[in-house]
């Protein structure tokens, strides 16, 4: 018995490792631009083959039966599952779309799979078109050289993977059963939720997660999450340096009832509702520092009306220059705020920082990558937690060496500092729930070692979770 597991190390300057990621290098195959082809399926090739047919593809590796749904609550013969008729969108509307009017949030609204934490993934997704479409290739289309086949990729344990589906999608009463658009002619969703399922085994093995599984799945990056009753008092210069290196931020406000899903307060924020944080910017205001954040509503109108909003008499007392530097009126659903206020007002702040491969900008300041793969097995490797001495050391060790200091770092030069964000994962647990398994209690212990030659700073992992720097990211549930 072996548990595969994966770490992934991102970090600010230069790291030397004892084992970095196994792949073809001479060709980059792996890379978002030249990615693994799942089950060796080829896109292009496939399409041409239909078209040269004149027939539309069905994906034998993932047919349109009982399977594809599930083995317990979608099983064969759950009641769940009890009327469900595959249809291609042709046959569900008269003149279906890939994508209307560019993707966003209404296009991705739940069905009868307990998927959300991968939805809010996806809709966050939409709010940075640059990384959506790297998950979603662009030209894909019912009209032009419709074969019933599309392609979506995705970051599995340190590859990128192309993953094909055929069109046809789970429906009842000629509706679609699970994610679907508002927009009853567009697509793009369902099929990117199919293909996940492809990837994964079943529809059902999409039920339950956490969202930042789903953000790092669609970019290879590492999440951080923060409650913000407990954040850290540099949560600030956190979320400065976040959006300079080009990582996705998202926060929320918790709600304690059913009711308070997207509720609107009186100072217009929404409730158990997405926002991405866009900016963070600090101001002189009455001859003191002030520092803001803007957010953005996906939903556009909907905008924050306390201080510094955009009609705010705070805005008077600020540089004329400054002011029409971050100053906008228009109800795009984007504004600021002072961070005082996001702070009192908002629960809980995601980052999900961006690997090389997933960025495209040259202005940010990039992260360097380095992945360890590894397993506990029985009798082994599995040495299990620190209470047990005899046999913890047995644990995969994983030896890094932090060589440059940030290129940003605002501390004591005598006193250089390195950021480095660690995620450990637990490789195909997904996949594997259909045979009763699921994600386990998994975790690291980072040690600090003076420099001996041919020793180096080392991670052993166990499995059960064990003490972690608060500098560093732990995904649990991954």
């Amino acid at each position: 018995v072996a548990i595969d597991i994966q770490l992934q190390v991102l970090c600010a300057g230069l790291v030397t490792a004892r084992l970095c990621q196994e792949r073809a290098a001479a060709d980059g195959l792996g890379s978002n631009r030249n990615a693994i082809k799942y089950l060796k399926q080829d896109y292009e090739a496939l399409k041409q083959q239909c078209l040269q047919a004149g027939t539309l593809f069905k994906d034998e590796e993932f047919p349109a039966c009982p399977s594809a749904l599930g083995y317990r609550d979608l099983g064969p013969y759950s009641f769940k599952t009890q009327g469900i008729v595959w249809k291609r969108p042709t046959e569900l509307c008269a003149h279906p779309q890939f994508i209307v009017g560019g993707a966003t949030r209404t296009d991705v609204c739940q069905g009868e799979l307990g998927d959300c934490w991968l939805l809010a993934a996806i809709a966050s997704l939409t709010l940075n078109p640059d990384i959506l479409f790297r998950v979603v290739p662009k030209a894909q289309s019912f009209q032009k050289d419709y074969a019933g086949i599309f392609h979506f990729q995705f970051w599995q344990y340190g590859e990128w993977v192309d993953v094909v589906v055929d069109d046809r999608l789970p429906t009842k009463s000629g509706k679609l059963v699970f994610v679907h658009s508002e927009e009853g002619s567009e697509f793009w969703s369902a099929l990117l939720e199919k293909a996940y399922a492809k990837l994964n085994g079943s529809y059902e093995a999409l039920a339950g997660g956490s969202t930042v599984e789903g953000f790092e799945d669609f970019t290879g990056g590492i999440s951080e999450s923060y409650e913000l009753c407990r954040a850290p008092s540099n949560l600030y210069q956190i979320i400065q340096k976040a959006l300079r290196a080009g990582s996705l931020l998202g926060c929320s406000i918790d709600i304690t009832a059913t009711a308070e899903i997207e509720a609107i307060t009186s100072l217009k924020l929404v409730k158990g509702h997405a926002y991405s944080i866009t900016g963070a910017e600090e101001v002189c205001y009455r001859g003191r520092p002030e520092k803001l954040v803007r957010l953005r509503n996906p939903w556009g109108e909907v905008e924050w009306t306390g201080s510094w909003s955009d009609n705010a008499p705070e805005w008077n007392y600020v540089d004329p220059k400054q002011k029409q530097a971050l100053d906008k009126q228009v109800d795009d659903g984007e504004f600021w705020m002072a961070f005082s206020d996001f702070q009192r007002q908002f629960s809980r702040l995601e980052i999900c920082n961006l690997t090389p491969d997933t960025l495209t900008s040259n202005k940010v300041n990039k992260w360097d990558l380095t992945l360890f793969n590894g397993q506990w097995r029985r009798g082994s490797s599995a040495g299990g937690c620190q209470n047990y001495q005899a046999t913890y050391w047995t644990n995969p060790q994983f030896r890094i060496r932090l060589d440059e200091p940030d290129d940003d770092h605002e501390g004591s030069l005598n006193e250089p500092c390195c950021t480095i964000l660690v995620g450990l994962m637990q490789k195909n647990r997904r996949r594997q729930k259909r045979m009763g398994e699921g994600l386990l209690s998994i975790g690291y212990s980072l040690y600090r070692v003076k420099f001996v030659p041919h020793f180096k700073d080392f991670i052993p992992c166990s499995v059960k979770l064990e003490k972690i720097s608060s500098a560093l990211h732990l995904d649990t549930q991954h």
